[in-house]
Parts: C-alpha cells; structure tokens; sequence
C-alpha cells in the first residue's frame, strides 16, 4: 500500500465517476469536479469584466485619488472569482484497476497538488456499500442548525482495517459501480444493514441536499 488512505476522503454528498475506460484487463473510473459551481463562478467573472476592466482603467490613468477609488474591490473580487472557478475545473479524481498488475490505484488531482494511492488486490479485504453521515450545505456556510444526514458511499475495506472512499451517491448507481469493482478485484461485494433495509428512502433524502 503506498499513500494514506485519509486524503481521499471528501465533504460533498455526492461525487458521481463515470466509467472512462473498459477493457478486459484494465477499468478506468473517472469525477471530474464539481462543474456547476466551477462554471458559475467563472460566468460571474467573466461578467464583472464588463465592470471591473473600467474601473482598472480609471486606477490607472487617476490612482485612488478619482471617483474609482472606491469601487477598488471589484477588481479584486474577479480575481478572486477567477482563481476558485480555475481550482474546481482542475479539480479531478481518478480510479484505475490494472488487471496484469493486479494493482488499484486512486488519483486526486487539483491545480496545486496531485495525491495518490496504490494497493495491492491482496491487500483488499472487501469492496463495501455502506452510509456515511455527512453535513449537509448549510453546515458548511456555518448555519448553527446544522445537521448530519446519511448518504450512500462505497468504500475499499483493507486488510489493515483502513477503509478507502470511492464514490458516493445514489444507491442504485453505486451498486452498480460496487459490483463492477468487486468482479475486477475478485473480492465480496458488502452492503450495510441499514442501506438493505431502506436503500430508497436514504437515496431520497440525499438527493434533497445541497450537492457541495
């Protein structure tokens, strides 16, 4: 095993791969970001331009002694704008499974820093459907009724006991997914209790949350 197993984990409710590449010796699963909030912020951008590229103009020929002075934190906002839209479209994960090699190898990538993680299928225990409890979007933006709710996630059960994250998301396109990964590594498919029980209502519930 090479990598730590935490800096795979993720915030969001839902992440989504979809598959990139199939072969019968080689799988390759890939999330690239969270697109509409990375284009959304880059429209806004892109519209403050009509409003900042003036502004920029007017500090120029006039500095901060002009009527522009003011409104200096336009300029700023764009770039700052510009910078989180450029950070989420670079966001990427990537899952490979390397049938010669007999090797899963998980990639996180962004614009400032790629981690990876390998192991080894023997060092597989089992491929695990389960719940995670997650914060919902309003946690993040510090509401104080901030709740946990559970959401569907799939999980690399080692045999150190170290459990890895692959995806989370609907039930359905999880098991899915699940049993894909577990025919190619030739190890258990393993679903939670509670998800057997009522895998609908939780799937509900999570698609009612704020996707972060």
């Amino acid at each position: 095993m090479n990598g730590q197993p935490v800096q795979f984990e993720a915030i969001g409710t839902r992440l989504g791969f979809s598959v990139a590449e199939r072969t019968p010796k080689r799988l390759r699963l890939l999330w690239q970001g969270p697109r509409f909030p990375a284009f959304l912020c880059l429209g806004i951008a892109l519209l403050l331009l009509f409003v900042s590229v003036p502004i920029v103009q007017a500090l120029r020929m006039r500095g901060f002694t002009g009527p522009a002075a003011s409104l200096w934190y336009f300029p700023l906002m764009n770039l700052i704008l510009f910078g989180i839209a450029i950070f989420l479209i670079t966001q990427r994960r990537v899952i490979e499974l390397d049938g010669d090699a007999h090797v899963i190898t998980l990639r996180r990538q962004s614009l400032y820093r790629s981690i990876i993680f390998c192991a080894s299928y023997g060092e597989i225990e089992s491929v695990k459907l389960g719940v995670d409890r997650v914060y919902s979007g309003f946690a993040l933006g510090g509401s104080t009724a901030a709740q946990k709710f559970a959401v569907p996630s799939l999980r690399l059960s080692l045999k150190s006991g170290d459990l890895v994250l692959l995806d989370r998301g609907s039930f359905r396109k999880l098991a899915e997914l699940g049993k894909l990964v577990s025919e190619r590594i030739a190890k258990p498919l393993e679903t939670d209790s509670q998800l057997q029980a009522q895998p609908q209502r939780i799937s509900e519930e999570n698609s009612e949350k704020e996707v972060v």
